[in-house]
């Protein structure tokens, strides 16, 4: 059993970030569709930011990289009344992961409550499978099911994304 006393999640440690030092990651496949946009700045105009976007540091470029909230993000970037409201800042939770668990993060966070690009989907799933990770990794770090892994890399048409499956040789 961990000890939970010792943990505390990064939603605790929200910081006010200047937008201009955030940006977005090169791998989110969630797309939001026009309707939910407006409904999405309506809520940040009436509610205000009451969830933080979740961005990684990168100490070299002192900038935020995006694993979760890019359309709350946008919504500051598009429309000049919030960007005032909150002087230019973003409510930020920082997490530390490797790339590999961050683009994780990103497409759980995103199934939760989006819908994907195929396309992107099966680059992410290429980029995962380069990184050296498992089929069984990416099943249950990106919440999908064998059968949907399967289709991705079979739509993909790139015989490396097949190269841990063991086959039989009974067409033979």
């Amino acid at each position: 059993m961990k000890n939970t006393e010792a943990y505390s999640s990064p939603v605790y440690n929200v910081i006010p970030v200047p937008i201009e030092k955030v940006r977005a990651n090169s791998y989110n496949p969630n797309h939001v569709a026009p309707p939910e946009m407006k409904l999405l700045y309506e809520s940040i105009k009436d509610d205000g930011y009451t969830m933080p976007i979740v961005c990684y540091y990168l100490k070299d470029e002192d900038m935020y990289e995006i694993v979760d909230g890019y359309h709350r993000y946008t919504t500051m970037l598009n429309h000049k009344d919030i960007y005032e409201r909150e002087n230019g800042m973003l409510p930020v939770s920082v997490i530390d992961k490797p790339i590999s668990d961050r683009i994780a993060s990103t497409v759980r966070h995103n199934r939760a409550r989006g819908t994907h690009d195929v396309d992107l989907m099966v680059n992410i799933v290429k980029e995962l499978k380069d990184a050296g990770m498992s089929d069984a990794w990416i099943i249950k770090n990106i919440g999908m099911d064998a059968d949907e892994l399967l289709r991705l890399k079979q739509i993909s048409g790139l015989a490396a994304l097949f190269a841990d499956e063991d086959f039989t040789k009974s067409w033979e």
